[in-house]
């Protein structure tokens, strides 16, 4: 097995649409998941792309991806990138695909001068180890917070136009 990492082509859009559903159900979360074909094609390849991506191909097949954005860190003076998702089908895990995909990014966060690769996982996530034993840190005293759906109209309701 040698695996191949790459940036995402156009032409891969839908087995990455088909991983993240993937993915939002092995997070308990399919209900929540309604990422689209156009949706993505539009945030990687449109006008403006604000999303990238990434894919482990191994004899031709894709076996994971990351997709990912740029982060700014006020503190360090420069960007970051945040990794929205890595997924590796179950099938082709303990093959060092996600280690990876992973190390691409650290080489874009290197060669591009960025300071920081960060992401969140669920605590349950076994990957928690494997995260850990490639150095990644917790960051335990900060708690993430989203507003979304209702809460995010209901605020976003305060401001005039």
């Amino acid at each position: 097995m040698n695996p191949r990492i790459r940036r995402v082509r156009e032409s891969d859009v839908d087995t990455v649409v088909e991983l993240v559903h993937d993915l939002a159900e092995y997070e308990k979360a399919p209900h929540e998941c309604h990422l689209t074909s156009e949706q993505l094609r539009a945030a990687l390849f449109g006008e403006n792309p604000a999303l990238y991506g990434h894919v482990a191909e191994i004899d031709g097949r894709i076996a994971g991806f990351t997709l990912w954005f740029l982060n700014f860190s006020t503190w360090r003076g420069v960007h970051g990138i945040y990794l929205e998702d890595l997924y590796v089908r179950p099938e082709m895990r303990s093959r060092g695909l996600g280690k990876a995909l992973l190390a691409t990014l650290a080489k874009e966060c290197i060669d591009r001068g960025y300071a920081r690769l960060e992401w969140s996982v669920l605590n349950w996530n076994p990957a928690v180890e494997f995260y850990r034993s490639l150095g990644a840190q917790a960051m335990d005293e900060w708690t993430v917070y989203r507003l979304t759906d209702a809460s995010l109209e209901k605020l976003a309701a305060e401001v005039a136009d």
